[in-house]
């Protein structure tokens, strides 16, 4: 894959959830990339919340990258019209291909998956693999429960406060992970 501009990885459910918000906020960080002139990557799936921020991005006229195992393509309905699709061989791969070409990460609503994705990149970032900037977006709170873990692994002395507070951002709207990540990676 060549790369010219600013690509964002994504993390989502491939469900919807129960609240309609997270849809929205899913489809605004699909258009605030999109009007950015930035790249999706994201995990190829057109379900849930990840069909939303990519047919977002592709409405809007933004470009999308889709990187996916094999063992998914069928069970996550692939996105096929993308303007690029990869096909891994494994989760694995398919996180590192993702980590590879994305300059940034927000992650949105999700499950384990995106747990897993989420706790993938914060600790390389701790490791000090990277410096990407890493975005939570806590919209309707959903991932306050999360926080507060974060919050008690450092109380508890599993972790530093000062060397985990810098790891990423929090912020409650997709109007806030435009401005944190024009701001980092601008």
């Amino acid at each position: 894959m060549t790369k010219n501009t600013i690509s964002v990885g994504v993390f989502c459910g491939s469900r919807s959830g129960h609240s309609p918000e997270y849809i929205k906020a899913a489809r605004d960080i699909g258009l605030i990339i999109a009007n950015q002139g930035w790249t999706l990557i994201y995990g190829a799936g057109d379900v849930g919340l990840m069909a939303e921020v990519s047919h977002a991005t592709t409405d809007a006229g933004g470009t999308v990258i889709g990187v996916i195992p094999q063992h998914l393509v069928d069970l996550e309905v692939a996105r096929h019209d993308l303007d690029h699709l990869v096909v891994t061989e494994t989760m694995h791969e398919r996180k590192k291909v993702m980590f590879m070409n994305a300059d940034a990460f927000i992650i949105l609503p999700g499950g384990l998956g995106s747990l897993d994705e989420f706790f993938e990149i914060l600790t390389w970032r701790q490791l000090g693999l990277h410096n990407k900037p890493i975005i939570l977006l806590n919209i309707n709170h959903y991932w306050d429960a999360l926080i507060t873990m974060l919050n008690h692994v450092v109380k508890e002395g599993f972790a530093d406060k000062k060397s985990t507070a810098h790891l990423f951002d929090v912020v409650v709207s997709p109007r806030e992970v435009s401005r944190v990540l024009r701001s980092q990676i601008s």
